[in-house]
Parts: structure tokens; sequence; C-alpha cells
């Protein structure tokens, strides 16, 4: 995120803890409070979910989001709507209200009409800063200039990349650890455009929920999904495991089943905090990707890391809310 968007960031952050505390407080579920918090972000313009969201090269929105319970794994995925302003309420819908686990276009648009919400104007979604945003894309596109955004940007050779050791990955998650602290790490600068929203929550009966929601990569061709909607990809929550929500290039997620992979960690005794950094690595050492990961274990204790020059973060608990925005 640019300097200018600091603030901006953190208010939504506040915002969206506020709601999830709320649902949270007044005796609701897991699901209840991710749903609330992710809503929020989806209305605020700030983040690439909902209105504001990047927009697809022929200059549409496309929002995918994924919502998981992790008390019975039931879940809700949406993806490709063009006419919802919440997606992450419909995955509600299709949590509930469903045989079936995922909706796409219009099959995820008709399912979320006949559940009682109501359709929008896709113009009702974009917004001036982005239209201006793809101009500059494509314009530099046009001019030769290289998008990493689905592949990473290590140029190494397969056999080099899948020869990581699991003390390879434990060493890059404490270099990670340690540039989070002294900020010395230099990335490529096309990082700068992934915000895709997400929440964990543990409700008062220890239940754990997790959401994810996105408009995706800029100037992304029409119909392409990312990791965010995917279960164990961008999103997953077993109350035997962990709930985690990322945000990054979806491509690398996805390869790895990323999110899947954090929550096994954690399984097998890893806290939260070591497993978000080795997640953060492995995806680095492995494919050259870049993203966020927020992770919530069974006992409550969460963990966040990242390895693109920002993310925005916030909890909020019995001792009140804290957020903000951490720097590598």
């Amino acid at each position: 995120m640019p300097d200018d968007g600091v603030v901006a960031h953190e208010r939504g952050i506040a915002e969206a803890l506020r709601a999830g505390w709320s649902a949270l407080s007044r005796g609701g579920t897991a699901v209840d409070a991710v749903e609330a918090a992710v809503t929020v972000m989806e209305d605020d313009d700030t983040f690439d979910a909902g209105r504001g969201s990047f927009l697809t090269r022929d200059g549409r929105v496309q929002l995918d989001a994924l919502l998981m319970s992790g008390a019975d794994l039931k879940t809700g995925g949406v993806a490709c709507v063009e006419r919802l302003r919440n997606p992450i309420q419909a995955a509600r819908l299709v949590l509930e209200r469903s045989p079936h686990v995922y909706f796409v276009g219009v099959g995820a648009e008709r399912f979320a009409t006949q559940h009682g919400m109501r359709l929008i104007d896709n113009t009702e979604l974009i917004v001036p800063r982005e239209k201006e945003r793809l101009m500059r894309f494509q314009v530099a596109e046009a001019k030769g200039e290289k998008d990493t955004t689905f592949s990473g940007n290590l140029d190494k050779e397969a056999g080099e990349v899948a020869s990581a050791s699991v003390d390879d990955v434990d060493r890059e998650a404490d270099a990670v650890a340690e540039r989070a602290i002294l900020g010395t790490e230099m990335l490529d600068p096309t990082i700068d455009s992934h915000d895709t929203v997400g929440a964990v929550a543990m409700d008062e009966y220890g239940n754990l929920a997790a959401g994810t929601s996105t408009g995706g990569t800029l100037s992304k061709a029409p119909g392409r999904v990312g990791d965010s909607s995917l279960i164990g990809c961008g999103c997953y929550a077993d109350n035997e495991s962990a709930a985690v929500s990322l945000t990054g290039w979806g491509e690398p997620i996805m390869k790895l089943v990323l999110g899947k992979w954090a929550v096994d960690r954690v399984a097998a005794g890893a806290s939260p905090q070591e497993a978000a950094a080795k997640a953060i690595a492995y995806l680095h050492r492995r494919l050259g990707g870049h993203g966020g990961i927020i992770l919530m274990g069974p006992d409550g204790t969460f963990g966040l890391a990242h390895n693109t020059p920002r993310m925005a973060w916030g909890v909020a608990d019995g001792g009140g809310m804290r957020f903000g925005v951490t720097r590598n």
C-alpha cells in the first residue's frame, strides 16, 4: 500500500474489528463475527474487496469469497460474481442453505437472489481510482514492462526451487521474522497492489471460523479465480487445527495449498506465529511468492506474517483492540 493509504487501511481495519467484536459480544458465532468483519471491509473502497476492487482486463469488477466454519467444516464459496455488493454474504448463504460448497458467476448470483440478496449494476462497484490504475497498468504493459503477479519473481531453475528443505524453510522463517523487526527487505514494487481482506475468529463456544474476500488481481483475465475463495488455499478453518486467511499472489498460494499447509503445522504442534512465519517462508522459497497470513489456533492464540512491504492487521479480544500496519 502507498504511504497515503496507511491511515485509510488502519481506519478500515478498526471498523471491521468493531463489527466482528460486536457480533461476538452479542453471543454470536465465529461465523457471524467473520461475516460481519469482512462485510465492513467489502463496503470500504480502500480494500480490494467489494466496492473499490481492482478491475479486470475489460474494466469490470469480478469478486470471489469464501467462508468456513471450523466446528463442522461447513463451507460456502462464490467466485466471478459481478452484481453482488457483498460476496461474503452470498458465501454465508451457500454455507447454510445449500448442499453444495461453491457457486460461480451467474449461478452464484442466481442462488443469492433466490435467498434474498439484491443484484446491483457492476458500475456501483467501480471507483475512479481503479479506472486510472487499470489505465496506467495497461499503458505500461503495452510498453513491454513485465508483470510478475502470477509467477513470483525468483529466477531459479526448477531443480533449485524444488530442493528447499525443512531446515531451509526454518532459516527463511527466522529471516522473515528478523526483517519484520528491522525493515531491511527490498521487494518487487508490483506487490504493493494486493490487499485482499480476511478475518478469523473464535467464539465463546470455542469454535473457529475464517473468511476471505477479494476482487482479485489488477487487469486479470475475466473468469480468472485466485486463491481467496478456494478451500485450503486462501482460507481454511478447523477446530482441530486452526483458522487461516491469506492475501497475496494467488497462483503460488494455490499451487502450495498454503492455507491447509499452515493449519497442519499448528495441528502438528507449532504455534500460530511459528506456522505463519514458516508458511510465508515456504511460499517464497518454493515459488518466489509474496503474501500475508493471519492464523488463529484452537486456544485463541494468533500469528501473522508477510513478506510484502506492508500489511494491515488487527486483533480484538477482551483486552480491547490492537491494529496497525506492519512494514518490512
